[in-house]
């Protein structure tokens, strides 16, 4: 096995040796089981450039420099910075997705009947995550992904105690603040969502023995976390370092209401007990901070420093997709169909890397063209090292 370069990321130059090589974000929003498609999209895109290069497989997260992500997205960004094969994580939201969301809200009546159940299904829903996300990411901590794999990590959620945004962060300019969090207790607490899930209820690692934090989920306030790694970005990268930044979201829904005066008066069980309020905040999050970071980093880029930006999928959802979208449902069908769609969608993007007209299809091949090779199980790395290792 190889040591890989111990040189900070953003030292590193093209292989022209003129041009510093560009500081690489990875931003995956959340959404409930839609990160299976996430989790197969990356799955799908790695493999056929892997199987192209005659590689086992490829390390999609060393290839950032850092990687944020929200709730679902968080869970997904952690494997990918502890080296975990994307595939793994497919099965995960398949075998453990019934357990996390043991019961779908449908609509008003669902609702009701959840809020007569009290706290029973959220309880639940949190053994299972939690022991779903230890046989993933083990006991490893944010300092252990710095220091190992050389990868800054930010994950926003909300601090409880205060009603204010927390970033669970880890970069060369953060501190030590967030240095011994596991990566388990971090993606519990992005992923805490109101009414589907439990709060997040985690040790302070800077307090042993203290009261216990409590979080709720990033979503509330950074669904889509473009923003939160374009501004670590700024912080990170050297001044006359290119960024790209690599956005995923999960299949988000065709969203809309054609509402009269009448229909406008809503009550509370009419947005299902607050159920139906999420996915309304989700799709106004996604557009609205994809579009302050498609403006911000054009100006910018017109002001001299290169940000270039790539959203995928960047079509509308098929119509036939609208029944598997919600953010618990755990049918088989549902899955089967996120799956589905994360494959066409990855392929539509390996198209248009072989198009060398298209700009985001070359972004993102120069992003595969980088990638170190690892085993189908998985990248292996030494946490008491400062260099990653690969297979």
């Amino acid at each position: 096995m190889a040591n890989i370069d111990d040189s900070s990321p953003t030292d590193l130059k093209a292989d022209s040796g003129e041009a510093p090589r560009p500081f690489r974000v990875l931003s995956l929003d959340g959404g409930g089981m839609r990160g299976i498609y996430t989790a197969a999209f990356l799955a799908r895109l790695t493999d056929q450039f892997a199987r192209i290069r005659g590689e086992p497989a490829l390390d999609l997260g060393i290839g950032f420099d850092l990687i944020t992500g929200t709730s679902t997205g968080a869970i997904v960004g952690c494997a990918l910075a502890v080296g975990r094969p994307m595939p793994e994580i497919v099965e995960l939201y398949r075998n453990h997705g019934p357990k996390i969301f043991p019961h779908r809200i449908t609509g008003k009546a669902s609702a009701a009947f959840r809020a007569a159940q009290g706290s029973r299904y959220v309880r639940q829903g949190d053994r299972a995550l939690r022991e779903a996300l230890k046989a993933t990411l083990g006991d490893i901590t944010m300092l252990d992904v710095f220091g190992g794999r050389g990868i800054s990590l930010s994950i926003p959620a909300v601090l409880m105690s205060e009603h204010r945004a927390w970033v669970f962060k880890k970069t060369p300019q953060s501190g030590v603040r967030d240095d011994n969090y596991p990566l388990v207790d971090v993606c519990m607490a992005t992923s805490a969502a109101p009414i589907y899930r439990s709060l997040a209820a985690i040790n302070d690692p800077n307090a042993p023995g203290g009261p216990q934090q409590v979080f709720a989920d990033g979503g509330l306030w950074a669904n889509n976390p473009i923003m939160v790694g374009l501004v670590d970005a700024l912080t990170i990268a050297t001044p006359d370092q290119p960024i790209d930044i690599f956005s995923l979201g999960t299949c988000p829904r065709p969203d809309g209401d054609h509402l009269d005066a009448e229909t406008a008066h809503r009550s509370m069980l009419d947005w299902s007990l607050g159920a139906d309020v999420a996915p309304l905040s989700i799709s106004a999050q996604e557009f609205a901070f994809d579009n302050m970071a498609r403006l911000l980093a054009n100006a910018m880029s017109d002001c001299g420093r290169p940000i270039r930006r790539v959203r995928f999928p960047n079509k509308p959802v098929p119509a036939s997709m609208m029944p598997f979208l919600a953010l618990d449902d755990t049918r088989r069908e549902a899955m089967d169909r996120l799956i589905q769609q994360a494959h066409t969608d990855a392929d539509l993007t390996k198209s248009a890397c072989d198009d060398r007209n298209n700009a985001d299809g070359q972004m993102i091949l120069r992003l595969m063209n980088d990638l170190p090779a690892m085993p189908v199980t998985g990248a292996v790395w030494d946490r008491t090292s400062t260099n990653a290792v690969k297979g």
